[in-house]
């Protein structure tokens, strides 16, 4: 019997909940250590880079892999295309960044830059070999195998970066590590992959998937530039160790928004495209995708930022002490992460690429105005910034979401008002907390205790539907847990 929607769901966020936390628990116990080892400005000089990167990255992809996943028909030619198509994009990029990367050293007046540069984008490379692979697990919802793969790449690849820092490999630590887990993770896949390249290429194949895909490849690099204009501008105006400030207070912010935000995308995207042509049941389902989200990011996010301080004096020492001063506002701004997400995973679903990219097209030039505006402000006011430029992207993006399937702006806030509540007093008392103990452990421990403790217990008193749903969901996901050691078991009998 072929399993259910929910029961796909349900397995898919398992496996990709244990793919993105065991690997983000490995990357962030490594980075405690590495970040002792190595300085501020070593995080700065690889953030500079990070742009170049990153729209590279974009470019490769194209929009393709949401395009194989979306597309319901796919077939062995489909696959082969994108393949090959990936694997020139990738050359023919990391040659041009090559070429530029005297330039892009002599722009941040930083001569080291070159070398690192023309290393680091080796990984683009490396990457592309994979990205089919990825595409395909995803489209059939086997999280389990990325799970597998990632893991190892992370324990691997922490390992090599924790024996370069302490060798005095300085900036080239990161580098090292970066290259260290492509590799690994592109042997594994290649080595699990039920699928594999044949010598084909269609150009009708290439324009179906180019004409949905392009699209989302204008709005993926308005996205990618966008996203990382606050490293470019801040590595440029200010200094390397600002940037490496900067780099590390966005860092910790990601780790509950951006990275259950992807588990929940990764997961619902495929899903919901199944039953994209029913808008009833699509609405619903959306809606209590969006109260879910938000009820489980916002308090950790506002935790978060009530406990920064400690919590940065704790992980990786007083050097670091003024991450807390942005780390702030930027999980502020970060807790709206998801609701972006899920209003413009929503068009994709639909098919509607045509709009995702008019709404990024008006919000990013909305952004980078709100940017401009601060920059003479300095850094802090920037991060200020972003929180009311955040809000504001949010009304856009929920404009064609309320055309759409009529769940709005103001029918989004009213769904989220709660929950928003809620996690701004679980902020103001932890925060408290910290005026009252002048201890960073018990600041930290106590106003987690204390913070979580005021949510759930007022989450129950008035009745949050959320919570019930979230236990229902933890009892699944642990189900699926004790259902997955067993079948390891018998694997390994």
């Amino acid at each position: 019997m072929p399993e259910s929607l929910k029961h796909k769901t349900i397995k898919g966020l398992f496996w990709s909940s244990v793919e993105r936390f065991s690997v983000q628990g490995v990357s962030f116990l490594v980075m405690l250590v590495v970040a002792r080892i190595l300085s501020p400005a070593d995080y700065g000089l690889v953030g500079m880079l990070t742009i170049f990167t990153a729209v590279a990255q974009c470019l490769i992809d194209s929009g393709f892999g949401n395009a194989l996943i979306r597309k319901q028909d796919r077939t062995e030619l489909d696959y082969n295309t994108v393949f090959y198509f990936n694997i020139v994009a990738s050359v023919i990029l990391y040659i041009i960044l090559f070429a530029i990367a005297p330039l892009v050293a002599k722009f941040y007046n930083e001569p080291i830059l070159k070398d690192l540069m023309r290393v680091d984008s080796i990984v683009l490379v490396i990457n592309s070999l994979t990205a089919v692979q990825g595409a395909d697990y995803t489209a059939r919802l086997d999280f389990k195998t990325q799970a597998r793969v990632s893991l190892i790449a992370a324990i691997v690849s922490g390992i090599a970066g924790i024996v370069l820092a302490l060798n005095g490999f300085g900036v080239w630590t990161i580098v090292g590590q970066s290259i260290a887990s492509a590799i690994i993770s592109s042997i594994l896949l290649w080595a699990f992959a039920s699928w594999y390249p044949k010598l084909q290429f269609s150009w009708k194949s290439f324009r179906e998937m180019f004409s949905y895909g392009s699209k989302l490849l204008i709005s993926g690099l308005l996205n990618t530039i966008y996203n990382n204009i606050y490293p470019l501008v801040i590595g440029k105006v200010f200094s390397a160790s600002t940037l490496g400030y900067y780099s590390r207070a966005a860092a910790y912010s990601q780790l509950p928004s951006s990275n259950i935000t992807s588990i929940i995308q990764r997961v619902t995207f495929p899903v919901l495209s199944k039953i994209q042509d029913d808008d009833e049941r699509l609405r619903d389902n959306y809606r209590k995708l969006l109260k879910m989200s938000a009820f489980i990011i916002f308090p950790l996010m506002c935790l978060l930022a009530g406990i920064s301080k400690p919590l940065i004096i704790i992980l990786i020492g007083t050097k670091w002490t003024y991450c807390f001063v942005l780390l702030i506002p930027i999980c502020f701004t970060m807790m709206w992460y998801p609701i972006h997400a899920i209003n413009l995973n929503l068009l994709q679903v639909k098919g509607r690429s045509d709009l995702f990219l008019k709404i990024e097209i008006v919000k990013k030039i909305l952004g980078i105005i709100v940017l401009f505006i601060s920059i003479p402000f300095g850094i802090v006011a920037m991060c200020y910034a972003g929180i009311a430029s955040s809000i504001l992207c949010l009304a856009i993006n929920t404009y064609y979401t309320g055309k759409i399937i009529n769940v709005g702006f103001l029918r989004q806030m009213k769904d989220l008002r709660g929950t928003l509540i809620l996690s701004l007093i679980v902020f103001a008392v932890v925060f408290m907390v910290g005026n009252i103990i002048n201890n960073n452990w018990l600041w930290a421990i106590g106003g987690t205790i204390v913070g979580m403790s005021i949510y759930i217990g007022l989450s129950t008193i008035f009745h949050f539907k959320e919570l019930a749903s979230t236990k229902e969901l933890i009892k699944e996901l642990k189900n699926r847990n004790s259902k997955t050691t067993t079948e390891l078991t018998d694997e390994n009998a």
